[in-house]
């Protein structure tokens, strides 16, 4: 019995020894020869190694404290995560590209950047979930769109252009809220409608809010947005209110006009409209250029229902004979309905726009106005593809709005970052990730001092090397040790016109009701 116990643990710890020192190392045969791998998981890496700009970024500007100081989110439990870790592995999965709370679980073996955003660790996808829905919706709301605020605040004291729009988001469920309603890429996939507001060339995200999909029309937008316009200061409103036919209704635009708030919108193409361009074809000498194509023609109209008549300009421009609808070879569907509209081999065809405007200005100018909100779409298939809007999904309603004004926070800020080293042109998000985050980063301590070693792999390595030396260098004068002590908003004035710097100068020399016309 005594000799059998003395075999037993010590050849059972021995085997042990050897199983695992074969598993972290093993013998490959590949082309070049036998290749030996070894496992290593001690020392501290990231696939992320630039990302330290990012948070200096955060820390200089003073975003990332104020965010997490005001979330109303307080755990007692001794087990139970901080808010600081919730909120910064949220951000690290929004960065890393994700759009499901289980891909949180691929963040956990980075080593390197939850300390430089003062975290303890990277919590589980459920810890994060537990969290969120332990925020009511009352201060989650008043959170969100302060810490909005402070990313967008400073931009509004130049001219600018208020964009709104709404998106579907399909959903595979049953979340709450998933509804049939507007959806004409899947008609009959119940949704979620973002209802977004934005300004207008920069990309920056003003509000966000998430409803049932059968609530996408101007109506379920209207509360919302004229209660954020009420609450910004006379002087730094929106030069004017951009939107489709979706908000070319007497409600909005009465809304705007109690508020003496400009607007530009589309109109639908009612009957009595249909009427109105019948009326107007016959004036062919006073058409006028109206760019890119386009000919147009002011006046007014008064619509059943409108209290009044108001300003429109009428746009047309030719159909290619190519595409068919001249000799009518389209199906009947895709035919104009314009019982007027006589098409044939001797005659010219139109298809038409009409806008509802109180923007002073040339034909020319405000029709390049409305083309240009088109980039609204832009923003919102960055957002949807690339920042996780299209995900992050919960069964209730709350948390999902929640994530949305949480990844337009992120957004924004990685817009502003971005900015800073590329003040010329937005880039998106599958371009500046691996050009300004994704490189492997080795953790070492040496000397009593900290060092992230960079390896990039990006062919424009080089030029970011020299763009994050630069940008890093400009942080350094916003710290509050220097010799002029900067405030918040100095900071972020600082910042703003660093990265928008293009745009300034532009608005200044054009504001957006002098636009000029295109050469």
């Amino acid at each position: 019995m005594k000799k059998a116990l003395s075999k037993a643990h010590p050849l059972g710890e021995a085997q042990k020894n050897v199983l695992v020192q074969e598993l972290d190392k093993v013998a490959v045969d590949t082309y070049a020869g036998c290749v030996h791998i070894h496992w290593d998981h001690s020392t501290p890496v990231t696939p992320f190694g630039q990302l330290a700009f990012f948070i200096e970024f955060l820390k200089r500007t003073e975003l990332w404290d104020d965010f997490i100081e005001a979330c109303p989110l307080n755990l007692m439990s001794n087990n139970a995560p901080t808010k600081h870790d919730i909120l910064g592995t949220i951000l690290l999965s929004v960065l890393s590209g994700h759009t499901r709370y289980a891909h949180m679980s691929t963040i956990r073996t980075d080593k390197v950047n939850p300390v430089l955003l003062g975290m303890e660790k990277i919590v589980s996808d459920d810890s994060v979930r537990r969290g969120l829905n332990k925020i009511s919706k009352e201060d989650g709301r008043a959170w969100l769109l302060g810490a909005l605020k402070n990313s967008y605040w400073e931009i509004l004291n130049i001219p600018w252009i208020l964009d709104v729009d709404t998106t579907v988001k399909c959903l595979y469920g049953h979340q709450e809220g998933a509804v049939v309603g507007y959806n004409p890429k899947k008609p009959g996939r119940p949704s979620h409608t973002y209802h977004s507001y934005m300004i207008a060339a920069i990309r920056m995200i003003l509000e966000v809010e998430v409803m049932a999909g059968n609530e996408s029309s101007a109506s379920h937008t209207l509360p919302g947005l004229f209660e954020w316009l009420d609450s910004i200061p006379l002087e730094k409103r929106p030069q004017f209110i951009r939107g489709d036919c979706n908000f070319g209704t007497d409600r909005v635009m009465t809304a705007c006009e109690t508020r003496d708030q400009p607007y530009l919108f589309k109109l639908k193409q009612t009957p009595n409209i249909k009427r109105f361009i019948g009326q107007q074809m016959a004036l062919t000498e006073d058409w006028v250029h109206a760019g890119q194509g386009w000919q147009g023609i002011d006046g007014s109209i008064k619509l059943d229902g409108w209290s009044h008549s108001r300003k429109i300009i009428l746009l047309r421009r030719k159909i290619k004979k190519e595409i068919g609808i001249v000799n009518n070879t389209l199906p009947a569907a895709a035919q104009l309905e314009f019982a007027f509209a006589n098409i044939g081999e001797k005659f010219e065809a139109y298809e038409y726009a009409v806008l509802v405007t109180t923007v002073e200005g040339s034909i020319i100018s405000i029709a390049q106005h409305y083309r240009d909100r088109a980039d609204s779409e832009n923003d919102f298939d960055e957002l949807k593809n690339q920042w996780g809007w299209a995900g992050y999904t919960t069964h209730d309603l709350h948390r999902c709005q929640l994530m949305a004004r949480i990844i337009a926070i992120i957004y924004n800020w990685w817009t502003l970052f971005v900015r800073l080293i590329e003040p010329n042109s937005h880039l998106e998000a599958i371009t500046s990730r691996p050009l300004l985050l994704h490189a492997i980063g080795t953790k070492i301590r040496h000397a009593g001092q900290t060092i992230i070693q960079v390896n990039s792999n990006h062919a424009d390595a080089k030029r970011v090397q020299k763009s994050l030396f630069h940008v890093a260098t400009f942080f350094k004068t916003l710290q509050s040790s220097c010799a002029e002590q900067l405030t918040k908003a100095e900071k972020m004035k600082r910042v703003i016109e660093r990265a928008f710097r293009k745009f300034i100068e532009k608005i200044h020399i054009h504001p957006p009701n002098l636009l000029p016309a295109p050469t």
